[in-house]
């Protein structure tokens, strides 16, 4: 049986900033919080279809650990329940690199999270500023290592494409992150959602969002820059579903984002490999789960390649891991 999570997002509940980015309610599609209830058929819904107990039950949106303790604690014990009795593995939380104390990791050891994820978003200062995230970079760093002598698995966010955010300051961000060693992170193109301090510079034209094009070369190099740390990137782009359509003005929102970064990432491996060879008849040998991600969306990448005068030949390695490939030049 497949092995599921069961995600209930808390809004924007205990956050002390609105950031410009952020309305939770268009992205979660919520608009009353979740109570324990909540929680209880949610997770039951999921036990009724699935195994789950290699499964988290996962509070997303807002700042978990900045909500009213008392909520808090009414909503990690139903979950708590169902982890103590071992159909699912943990609990997984996100919250602000600000709102991390050994307070406050103490009581979500006791009722079973697992896992935390920081919303760092930014690691230059000027871009947390100009998008009002009410800190700065240097709680990152020590909010992280809390985490991590607590025992939790460790987790960070990052966006690109911000207000004032740039290429380089968003590859900078990266390096900082890695440099964290989390287990896991999530990189998402900013989007412009109706009702932010965002639209509102947007339409006044003093905000430009990353084109797909933008993103997709960006997030592609900070996917590879992560996958060589072995560190897992669990999500690429924001997820769809909520009011997400209904609220999206601008920007990055594509629901195979993650499967356009993977494919740049063959263009360029392929690009980088050509330069060895002067031959225009190739043949390029690819792990069979892969042809997809190499040849592109609707065959973008051997489009590509042909336009570049290329003829290409693909030949299927089921022994091949992923982003290996072999190119080599053929009679015609």
């Amino acid at each position: 049986m497949k092995h599921i999570n069961v995600a209930l997002f808390v809004s924007d509940l205990g956050c002390p900033h609105r950031c410009s980015f952020c309305n939770q309610k268009t992205i979660s599609g919520k608009i009353t919080p979740p109570n324990a209830t909540d929680v209880e058929k949610a997770v039951e819904t999921a036990l009724s279809t699935s195994e789950c107990n290699d499964g988290e039950i996962a509070f997303f949106g807002g700042s978990f650990t900045a909500i009213d303790r008392g909520y808090m604690l009414e909503l990690l014990s139903k979950a708590y329940d169902y982890v103590s009795r071992g159909m699912f593995k943990g609990v997984r939380i996100s919250t602000r690199p600000d709102c991390i104390d050994t307070d406050v990791l103490a009581v979500l050891k006791k009722y079973g999270v697992t896992s935390i994820e920081l919303g760092c978003q930014s690691m230059d200062d000027e871009v947390l500023r100009l998008n009002n995230r009410g800190h700065a970079s240097d709680c990152v760093p020590i909010a992280a290592k809390l985490i991590k002598d607590f025992g939790f698995e460790l987790g960070v966010q990052m966006m690109t494409g911000l207000y004032g955010d740039t290429r380089e300051k968003s590859i900078e961000t990266a390096r900082k992150l890695i440099a964290l060693e989390p287990d896991t992170v999530r990189i998402y193109p900013t989007v412009v959602l109706e009702s932010t301090e965002l639209e509102r510079l947007y339409r006044k034209g003093e905000y430009a969002p990353q084109s797909l094009e933008e993103a997709v070369d960006l997030c592609s190099e900070l996917l590879t820059m992560f996958n060589e740390k072995d560190i897992k990137v669990i999500r690429m782009g924001l997820h769809s579903g909520g009011n997400v359509e209904e609220g999206y003005v601008a920007g990055v929102y594509h629901p195979a984002f993650r499967e356009l970064c993977e494919s740049r990432i063959y263009l360029k491996i392929t690009e980088k490999e050509l330069e060895k060879i002067s031959d225009k008849n190739i043949e390029i040998t690819v792990g069979g789960r892969y042809v997809s991600m190499l040849t592109g969306q609707k065959k973008s990448n051997i489009r590509y390649l042909e336009e570049k005068g290329y003829r290409v030949r693909i030949v299927q390695d089921n022994s091949y891991p992923k982003y290996k490939i072999t190119v080599r030049g053929i009679e015609k």
